[in-house]
Formats: C-alpha cells, structure tokens, sequence
C-alpha cells in the first residue's frame, strides 16, 4: 500500500502523533542547557514569541501544503501536472534534512538509552567513582564501540515502530508513550518542587534577565530552538498531513501541537532547574546538563534511585517518538516513488542512516580530531542543520504556501477561510516568519 493512501485512525491519534514527532530530546536536553545559556527567563519570552508568529504559522502553511497536495514531502511540493516542478528540490532538501538529522539524533539517543539501562541496573552509579560522572560520560562516547552498539539499538527501535504503519506503528506507539511522557514530566516537576531552593530555579526561568534581550545570540538561540523543537522545515508536519482525513482541522491541530510542544518544553524546565539550583549546580553547563550535571544530583537528592531512571526513560520515550517521525519523512517519499514494500523501505533507509551516523557516534572517540569548520563531526552536522538546513526549509514552506500557492486554496487547505484570522496567518507566513527566518540566518551566517 502506498505510504499516501494510509490515513490516522482518529483525529486525536494525529495530534498526538505529531506532538511525539515535536517532543524530543530538544525539549528535555537541548531546551534545558540552551535556556540555561541565554538568560533563563528573557530567552523564554523570545522563545514564547516565536512559537506563536513564526513556529505555528509555519506549521499550519506545511500542513496546508501536506493536505493539498496528497503525498509525501517530495510530491506536495511538485504536484499536479507539474511533476518535474523544481520545486520537488524543496521536498528533496527537507527528506535529506530529516536523514541528517536522525544520523546524529540516534547517537544522542543512544546515549540516553545507556544511561537509562544503567540506572535500572546500578551501573551507573556504581562506575561514577574516579573521575566522577564527568569521567564516565567522557569515557563512555570516547569508546569505539559501545556508543555504536546504543545508536544501533534506538534505529532498530524505530525502524520497528515505523515498518508497522501509519496506524498500527507511528499511532500505536504514540498514544501509548505521549500520555506515559506527559504523567513522567509533570512527576518529575512536582519532585523538583519540593527540593530545598527549588525556588531559585523557578526565578532563573521565569524572570527575565532584561540585559540578555541586548544579545542577537539570545534571539538567535531562542528562534533556532523554536524551530529545532517544533520541527519545522523537516517536511514531518506536509508527511503526516498527507494521511489526513477531511475530518480533522488544521488550525485547530496546529495550535494543539504547539502549545504541547511549548508546555511539554517548560514542564521539562520546571523539572531540572529546581534541582540545579537546590544542589548548587551550573544551569549553564552547556549539553553535559542531562550526562552530567543531573546524575551528580540524582545521586545526592532522596529518591534519586527512582527519579533517575524515570529521567533517562523520559529522554529515551520523547527520543523515540521524534526518530519515528524523522524516519517516516524519507520512507514516504521512497515507498511512494519505488515499488519498494514500506518493510524494505524501512530497511534500506534505516541501514542507511545508521551508516552515516557512525562518524557522529565515533566523533568523541576514534575521530576526535577530525574537524568541519572547527567542529568535530556530530556538532557539525547539527549546526549546519539547525543553523542551516531547517531554516532555508521553513522559508521554502513559508513561499511556497505564502505564495506559490493560489491564496483561495491555501487559505482553504488551511482551513481558516478568508476571514480574519485567515488573512492574519497568510500575512504572518508571506511576510514576518520569512524575514525573521532571513534576520536569523544573516546572523548566523555573519557570526561563522
């Protein structure tokens, strides 16, 4: 069956399917040490802002797109009689997008899924003496193998997920995993609140630093997680929106899967920073916030037995749910152009993946010397994807639905008519979410 005729079950099954494919380790992990960076509360407000007139907008123009044109990635941007449309590149960009993404995402991943089989066992813990979790971690991503061995694991696991479907896989597991995540977090949060100086964190997260709004990086940084945690200009919102019934709203989901998104995000904060605070830790300590700075607290705070390994399972659930949506993107537009089963599909395509991630999991080891552009490998990647890629993709949507196509019909693949509120949203995408995209890109190109 081709990946364009299969549809959700429900309504409620897509919303919560595209809020897995939003909720990733880039609201737990990346969420936490970004806004640590960047000022705590003044990089929230931004962050706020750009969900709202960049992020949502975006997100309704790829599901107008996905709907009206009735295909994977590749064939809603060149759809119609038009088949050989150059704007099929645009499609082409966001399906290698997503692989590049889920090359090094499933190394991360993979290391969540270390830690989190480590806590249920001890061996965590017990191996934290020395160099304390500092050493561990370094030592642990510096091994040749093992780190290859966790990356394997997490693409098998979603490779199973997605090789099911659309209804039986990628909406099975997400209306099992997004309510387990959901009961996860907020526990977590409420623990937080009970922690001595649990307060501080709060303040760091909810005040604004004012003189940080004086920095274009905190901008850049809080519009950049926006679009890494949203996920757009990946092409997953035009995917899973080609398996839409007439049913279901677009607005309506749209607002849904940004709202979740951002709560699950925020939650996730109230979850750390209480803890870093009521343990005297850095909230600045960059990516080993989650490898480092968290297990140094699991294992001096009460119960941290049993808050840790609900952590790590946390990271590894939210890690999955994304991995299956990053995956489907490049499965879709394959199934739908071969004669290629969705199983072998999944298999080349997955395999193929996991190859190229080898340098990212091998960066902090055998290939810790090997540079791009001063980086090593994984960072690379994810720089020129983040800074790069997702942005030059959301700009594609936002001409695409803004302008390439009629205003009656993208108004009415939308769904919000040619009222108000329509007219507001075709402004937002014809004009400010471009052009901030654009100012953020002139910076981040400026700043190379």
């Amino acid at each position: 069956m081709s990946a364009s005729r299969e549809e959700w079950g429900t309504s409620a099954g897509f919303v919560l399917a595209t809020i897995g494919s939003a909720v990733g380790i880039g609201n737990i992990w990346r969420f936490s040490y970004v806004a640590g960076e960047n000022g705590g509360g003044a990089f929230l407000m931004i962050y706020l802002l750009s969900v709202a007139l960049v992020g949502l907008p975006i997100i309704v123009g790829e599901m107008a797109i996905g709907r009206a044109g009735g295909g994977d990635a590749v064939a809603a941007f060149s759809r119609g009689a038009r088949q050989r449309s150059p704007w099929r590149y645009a499609g082409w960009l966001a399906v290698v997008g997503c692989m590049l993404i889920l090359s090094f995402y499933g190394v991360i991943a993979g290391w969540a899924l270390k830690y989190f089989v480590g806590s249920m066992t001890g061996t965590l813990w017990e191996h934290a003496g020395g160099g304390g979790f500092g050493g561990y971690f370094k030592k642990f991503i510096a091994n040749h193998g093992e780190p290859l061995g966790w990356q394997l694991a997490m693409m098998a696991l979603t490779m199973f997920v997605v090789a099911g479907g659309v209804r039986k896989g990628i909406e099975a597991v997400n209306r099992i995993l997004m309510p387990l995540l959901a009961v996860c977090v907020v526990a977590l949060a409420v623990y937080s609140a009970t922690l001595p100086g649990a307060a501080a964190g709060w303040r760091f997260l909810f005040v604004p630093d004012w003189s940080a709004l004086l920095h274009s990086r905190v901008l850049v940084a809080a519009v950049g997680q926006a679009f890494f945690s949203l996920g757009v200009g990946m092409a997953i919102f035009i995917t899973y929106a080609s398996y839409l019934g007439p049913q279901t709203r677009i607005p309506r989901s749209a607002i849904a899967i940004a709202a979740g998104d951002t709560l699950f995000a925020i939650v996730a904060g109230l979850a750390i920073f209480p803890a870093v605070f009521a343990f005297g830790m850095d909230p600045k300590a960059g990516p080993e916030l989650a490898f480092i700075t968290l297990p140094q607290i699991f294992i001096s705070m009460p119960g941290g037995w049993l808050v840790g390994p609900v952590f790590f399972a946390l990271l590894v659930a939210a890690a999955l749910t994304s991995m299956v949506s990053l995956l489907e993107v490049p499965v879709a537009a394959i199934v739908h152009r071969t004669r290629l089963s969705r199983r072998t599909a999944v298999a080349v395509i997955g395999t193929a993946i996991f190859v190229v991630g080898i340098p990212s999991a091998l960066s902090f080891g055998l290939l810790g010397d090997m540079r791009i552009f001063g980086r090593g490998v994984l960072d690379a990647i994810d720089q020129a994807v983040s800074n790069y890629l997702l942005p030059i993709g959301g700009i594609l949507v936002c001409v695409y639905a803004g302008w390439h196509l009629p205003k009656a019909e993208a108004l009415a693949s939308s769904g919000l008519g040619s009222g108000r509120t329509g007219l507001i949203w075709l402004w937002l995408v014809r004009v400010l979410a471009p052009l901030t995209i654009l100012v953020i890109l002139r910076d981040t190109i400026g700043a190379v």
